[in-house]
């Protein structure tokens, strides 16, 4: 069995989808952050079956709850003196921007490349966002 090292501080993004570990890396610009990422693909869980992990050193200063929207069903470890301070899942954010992007092709957005494509909560029981713009409504998986 592969053994990573436990953090002294820093966060664990935990029960991601096997194969999602990447796009959450992507979506965090995680290889800017000055600090130690881990990345485990398709760990063995009770839960989900397989699964990735990501476990970064230091802290960070984003907003995690955004991830939510990508994944759901994310739980974030927060690490410090080597113990878990905080376990908590994700909670769906009112509003996000540039994390899902408006498919609606006569939606101003796709005239206006410039324009952040920004989502608010419409559902969070099913996890339905609509588009500020055009009301396009993207449904999570």
């Amino acid at each position: 069995m592969l053994n990573i090292g436990g953090l002294h501080q820093g966060v664990v993004i935990d029960h991601i989808p096997a194969g999602g570990a990447m796009r959450i890396y992507d979506y965090l610009n995680l290889d800017a952050l000055d600090a130690e990422v881990a990345i485990i693909k398709n760990a063995s869980s009770k839960k989900m079956g397989r699964k990735d992990i990501i476990k970064i050193e230091g802290p960070i200063t984003i907003d995690l709850d955004t991830l939510a929207v990508l994944y759901r069903g994310i739980t974030i470890n927060i690490i410090e003196n080597d113990e878990i301070v905080e376990k908590r899942g994700l909670r769906l954010p009112e509003r996000v921007t540039n994390i899902i992007r408006c498919k609606n092709p006569r939606c101003i957005t796709s005239i206006e490349q410039e324009l952040p494509h920004v989502f608010k909560l419409a559902d969070e029981k099913t996890g339905v966002y609509r588009c500020i713009y055009c009301e396009e409504r993207f449904k999570m998986k």
